[in-house]
């Protein structure tokens, strides 16, 4: 059962064309409580929108945010809807072919951009993006997973799973 909205997810909601559905709600209302949240639905179901309020949540905050997606054409269909809705000063992209605009609040990338990044311990960005901001990174689809650590005595690049 779904209960009256507030705060920022009140205000996200409002520009949606559509009511949120019961596993939307409370993955958002985790969201906007600090949590983190692993959404796992079938495609079609809307998992994006919970992605898509965490970048509301970390621009109403003043604060930064990735957005991850598996492929080239989600991270630039993803980039263009995030420009429509928060104009282009705010989001960039970067690919493998593309950098618009990285040093913007939400960047979109494909997961081996970042994963790149991470493992070539990228100053630049990742590294003290976490610092300064206390947040990691957010996909927009649980496709990817780094096995970083453990007795795996493979070198990190071969624990990879994707």
């Amino acid at each position: 059962m779904t209960t009256p909205l507030s705060g920022q997810l009140a205000s996200f909601a409002e520009q949606l064309p559509f009511a949120l559905d019961d596993f939307q709600q409370r993955a958002c209302q985790a969201l906007e409580n600090g949590h983190g949240v692993l959404v796992c639905a079938p495609t079609g179901a809307g998992k994006t929108v919970v992605g898509e309020f965490a970048v509301h949540l970390a621009l109403a905050a003043g604060r930064k945010c990735f957005y991850t997606t598996p492929i080239k054409a989600l991270s630039n269909q993803k980039h263009n809807d995030l420009v429509a809705r928060y104009g282009p000063e705010r989001i960039g992209l970067l690919t493998g072919d593309q950098s618009i605009n990285g040093d913007a609040d939400v960047v979109v990338m494909t997961t081996e951009v970042l994963r790149n990044m991470l493992y070539a311990n990228s100053r630049c960005t990742v590294r003290p993006f976490v610092r300064r901001h206390g947040r990691g990174a957010l996909s927009g689809r649980p496709h990817a997973r780094c096995g970083v650590g453990g007795s795996d005595p493979a070198p990190a690049r071969r624990r990879a799973a994707w």
